[in-house]
């Protein structure tokens, strides 16, 4: 199976992320916590360059706080920096702040050079769709300055914000990529709520789910749909009718068992699970925390 999904204001955003990566001091590449890899779009990798960048995870309330502190260990590594957020509650945004004047030092210097001295830091904040953007900033900004909402594809337009810190903020929309090289690649995103359900074959990606979930954190899948036995491809019919999810005749609805099974992943009915360990250490088979 192949997932793609690449309208046309993405290709329109990648151009002005293009143009406006050269004002900026710092960018933020908000990354999805539960699949820091996966969601990291290369397109914006090779648009950032050698502009300072922090690597902002998001979500981090839904993933798990163990692999968290690995990815950050992780980037660490690499010669880069990591933070781990929630924008909801606010927790973790503390290390933002600092982590931003830091970077941008190099350019605050050479522009206090040329004499420019009331510049506020200019930061970009790049990222997939549905990867929390606009409630960060919103937070960052200490109002609603930016438009939000729970599903991929809501911010069409820059806009820029100011922050009580003296930040100035570039919101951006959320870019995916033409092509995904890896076909699970695809499937950690639509698990995750980055490519819209309408195009998506929502029954593979639960499958998927469940697939990885037994692997990785059987305890929590069993203690939420039961012990699942036989073949994988019949463990939906076993959810559905564990949750009593029926239609006439008796049958399982299966369509509804797989969005089931994708909205309780995504709002953390399942607990905090991540679905990629840092590629430095085991593959995701070994993220398994039960």
């Amino acid at each position: 199976m192949t997932i793609q999904w690449y309208p046309g204001h993405m290709a329109k955003a990648r151009r002005e992320v293009a143009t406006a990566i050269r004002w900026v001091d710092v960018v933020l590449e908000l990354v999805d916590a539960r699949i820091p890899s996966a969601s990291r779009n290369p397109v914006l990798g090779e648009l950032i360059g050698d502009k300072p960048r922090l690597v902002v995870m998001t979500r981090v309330d839904l993933a798990d706080p163990d692999v968290s502190r690995r990815w950050i260990g992780f980037f660490a590594r690499q010669g880069g920096r990591a933070v781990a957020v929630d924008a909801r509650s606010g927790r973790g945004l503390r290390g933002i702040g600092g982590a931003v004047r830091e970077l941008a030092a190099p350019s605050v210097g050479r522009w206090k050079k040329r004499g420019v001295r009331n510049r506020g830091v200019r930061v970009l904040i790049v990222g997939i769709p549905n990867v929390g953007k606009s409630s960060l900033i919103n937070r960052l900004a200490g109002r609603s300055a930016a438009k939000t909402g729970d599903l991929p594809g809501v911010t069409r337009a820059q806009q820029w914000i100011r922050t009580s810190e003296g930040f100035e903020l570039l919101d951006t929309p959320g870019i995916l990529w033409p092509k995904f090289e890896d076909p699970e690649t695809g499937l950690l995103l639509a698990a995750t709520g980055a490519i819209k359900e309408e195009i998506l074959p929502l029954e593979e990606v639960a499958l998927f789910l469940l697939k990885r979930l037994q692997l990785t954190y059987p305890r929590a899948l069993a203690g939420r749909y039961g012990d699942l036995a036989g073949e994988p491809e019949d463990w939906l019919e076993q959810v559905g009718k564990g949750r009593g999810l029926l239609m006439a005749g008796g049958r399982v609805n299966v369509a509804a068992a797989a969005e089931l099974v994708c909205r309780e992943f995504r709002t953390g009915r399942l607990g905090r699970i991540s679905l990629e360990a840092p590629p430095d250490e085991a593959s995701a088979e070994g993220v398994d925390n039960g």
